[in-house]
């Protein structure tokens, strides 16, 4: 199949950028989903079971060369999934459990054609410093990442003065895995 057009299912300004470096023309739609998983599904599934959620809410039809790219990422702690923050405090709370810890980032990636669908995943471990009070909130403060999971972007503030060690996609961390979803588009 000859690919003409991606259709990115996400409100994300973030992955529209990043999916556009593929090079072909893209198109934005946002699901609308309550972002709600079954409490029996292992943790390391959620993010797959999201992002078919996703592009399972979107009433779309696929022409020829289309192909549909739904994400969700997930940080998880603890055994625990840390989401987006509800507030400022929130956010502290979060960042504050990450640092000087490693934890883990998944993001579950589908994509479909009128012809297949393919479903996976992505892991990265990434390691925090240990994160001063003061540092912590600045970065809530001057980058507000209430839109985050896990309460923080590794390309912002935190990411640079926070992070001592990550092993795994840097892109995945971000949210999106390009260079996993590139190889999955040579497939279609």
């Amino acid at each position: 199949m000859q690919i003409q057009r991606i259709i990115l299912g996400s409100q994300s300004p973030r992955r529209r950028e990043y999916i556009q470096y593929l090079g072909y023309p893209v198109t934005t739609l946002t699901p609308d989903v309550d972002e709600v998983y079954p409490d029996e599904l292992s943790l390391n599934k959620v993010p797959e079971y999201l992002a078919q959620l996703k592009a399972s809410a979107l009433d779309l039809v696929l022409q020829n060369g289309d192909v549909l790219i739904t994400s969700d990422t997930v940080v998880i702690l603890d055994e625990q999934i840390l989401g987006k923050p509800e507030k400022a405090a929130h956010a502290i709370a979060l960042l504050k459990k990450l640092s000087g810890r490693t934890h883990e980032v998944i993001s579950g990636v589908h994509m479909q054609s009128i012809h297949k669908s393919i479903t996976f995943s992505v892991s990265t471990l990434v390691t925090f410093a240990e994160l001063k009070e003061e540092e912590i909130e600045h970065y809530v403060a001057e980058y507000q990442p209430l839109d985050k999971a896990g309460a923080y972007g590794i390309q912002e503030y935190i990411g640079y003065l926070g992070v001592s060690e990550i092993q795994g996609s840097y892109m995945n961390v971000i949210g999106l895995p390009l260079a996993q979803i590139k190889s999955a588009l040579n497939k279609f």
